[in-house]
């Protein structure tokens, strides 16, 4: 049996055991994080709990150009989200501008969309903690550096329908989560993730919520992963 034999085999019991189901792969790669940081459940009370600070000075240019190349790829990050969580990807020049795909199916509806490049979108990029929450959450004391890395982080962001994705806003776990409730598991540990490895802070009504949520899914892992938490100096003047 080989090594690659033995490692299937172990994913296959452990998923069964946990009840938590694989993530889809598309035609450019997992839609999903590895997930290797041990239990989210447990990673919940990692997390600093404070009230909510106030929005006042947040504006979204405070993260940086959108869809900035921070991992230098050549590729701006919009399009390198596309790539990885659509199937059925075409370009329009190269590898880098997507010019479709489908989202098969949307995580958080559970139901086919299709990406068309111009015009109104049915596909967003969705940042699964939201800027304005990170700001309320400690990003406002940060320099532009992390605020720019937070923005790009492709452990942050989520190919999703636009409509589900705009009915969110700037929602945390206590006020908004997918309508798919068989993703529910795997968004709160991506947000559980995303403010672990940034050091935010959750409310306690949040705290209380990513726990019951991920208490039906104990064996639910911590994804890992991303860029790093620092945004190349070319990017910002600080």
């Amino acid at each position: 049996m080989t090594f690659w034999t033995r490692t299937a085999g172990v994913a296959a019991l452990l998923l069964a055991a946990t009840g938590c189901t694989a993530e889809t792969t598309g035609a450019a790669g997992p839609q999903e994080p590895a997930a290797a940081g041990g239990a989210a459940l447990t990673a919940v009370d990692s997390l600093t709990v404070k009230g909510r600070a106030p929005k006042t000075g947040y504006d979204r240019d405070k993260f940086g150009t959108a869809w900035a190349d921070t991992d230098s790829n050549g590729c701006d990050t919009r399009d390198d989200i596309l790539k990885r969580d659509l199937k059925e990807v075409t370009f329009s020049d190269g590898d880098c501008s997507v010019r479709s795909g489908t989202l098969d199916p949307d995580p958080y509806t559970d139901t086919d969309v299709t990406f068309i490049r111009g015009g109104r979108s049915e596909v967003d990029i969705d940042h699964l903690v939201a800027l304005s929450d990170a700001w309320q959450k400690g990003a406002g004391k940060w320099d532009a550096s992390k605020r720019i890395a937070l923005a790009n982080d492709p452990l942050n962001l989520l190919a999703v329908d636009a409509g589900r994705n705009r009915s969110k806003g700037d929602g945390d776990t206590a006020t908004w989560l997918p309508p798919h409730k068989a993703y529910r598991c795997t968004y709160v540990a991506r947000q559980v993730a995303v403010k672990k490895k940034y050091e935010l802070w959750v409310t306690d009504a949040e705290k209380a919520a990513m726990k019951k949520v991920l208490a039906t899914c104990p064996g639910q892992k911590l994804p890992t992963g991303g860029t790093p938490t620092r945004a190349p100096s070319r990017f910002h003047a600080d």
